[in-house]
């Protein structure tokens, strides 16, 4: 551990090891890779409460000098109603128009140059997976696997579909994470109180005292993405995605009409360089943190 990261270790809660659930029998996207539903076990971890914040990931900035992958390109997605003026005249991705490519976003300015820098407790954003990892190892910690992150959100439930249980997220009364709410991609209302991301500790956390294990932002893990079956449709789908990684938890731009991955099971892939609004990452610890 770096003497200069000790404080930013402080924020940690124990999550017991023992028998792990990965993965679901009822698998709503096949092709992501959600299933089948199998036990493993994991290790006592020590888990940080919430996504890395923009405070966090500036004291690591400022004591190494690190330079993210979105600001070596000079450029990152932004989700359009979040960039001044809509985004008008900047590129957008093919069939995903509601991602515009803006100069000069970054984990310090989310939504561009011309909007307001991102608040301390926000989660630091448009971070690539070797972003993250060099952060994990500056704290002294590393990204998790597939199966510590699942056990962790599931928070001592067992087996449910979502930290706090099966009950499913409405668009009025129930809102228990903070996700999207409205029609996407033109309209968010903001019923759970944000129409964006949220501070990191917001909301009520899970039975481990986790934040954000879904919704808010996806979270990088230690693995690459790749589905757990023999099958010849897996073993091409793999084939497809090699060189991805993979995240967890959804955003808060899923709905259940658009992206359903706001579930333990979920899962996406990404390529390591990749960047945007709304892909940040989580540290976990082997040993318990130095005060």
């Amino acid at each position: 551990m770096r003497a200069d990261a000790g404080p930013h270790l402080r924020d940690c809660v124990p999550v017991p090891g023992g028998k792990a659930l990965l993965g679901t029998a009822h698998p709503l996207i096949e092709g992501d890779g959600e299933g089948p539903l199998v036990e493993k076990r994991v290790r006592d971890l020590w888990w940080e409460r919430g996504a890395t914040s923009i405070a966090q990931f500036r004291r690591f900035v400022d004591a190494t000098g690190h330079v993210t992958e979105a600001e070596r390109y000079g450029w990152s997605f932004v989700f359009h109603l979040h960039v001044p003026g809509g985004g008008e005249g900047t590129l957008g991705v093919e069939g995903l128009e509601w991602w515009r490519r803006i100069e000069g976003a970054s984990w310090e300015r989310p939504a561009g140059p011309d909007a307001p820098p991102g608040a301390d407790d926000m989660p630091a954003t448009h971070i690539a997976f070797e972003d993250a990892r060099a952060f994990a190892a500056w704290a002294g910690g590393r990204l998790p696997r597939e199966v510590e992150w699942e056990h962790a959100a599931r928070g001592g439930l067992g087996d449910v579909r979502y930290p706090w249980g099966d009950d499913e997220p409405d668009d009025a009364r129930f809102l228990p994470c903070n996700i999207w709410q409205g029609t996407f991609p033109n309209h968010d209302t903001g019923a759970d109180g944000f129409a964006g991301p949220a501070p990191v500790h917001s909301f009520t956390p899970n039975g481990y005292g986790l934040h954000h294990v879904v919704g808010n932002v996806w979270e990088w893990t230690a693995e690459p993405f790749r589905l757990r079956s023999g099958r010849k449709a897996a073993r091409a789908l793999n084939a497809q995605a090699r060189g991805r990684r993979l995240l967890k938890g959804g955003s808060f731009l899923c709905h259940r009409s658009y992206c359903h991955r706001y579930r333990i099971a979920a899962r996406t892939g990404n390529t390591p360089d990749s960047s945007s609004s709304h892909t940040g990452f989580r540290v976990v610890y082997d040993t318990p943190p130095a005060h």
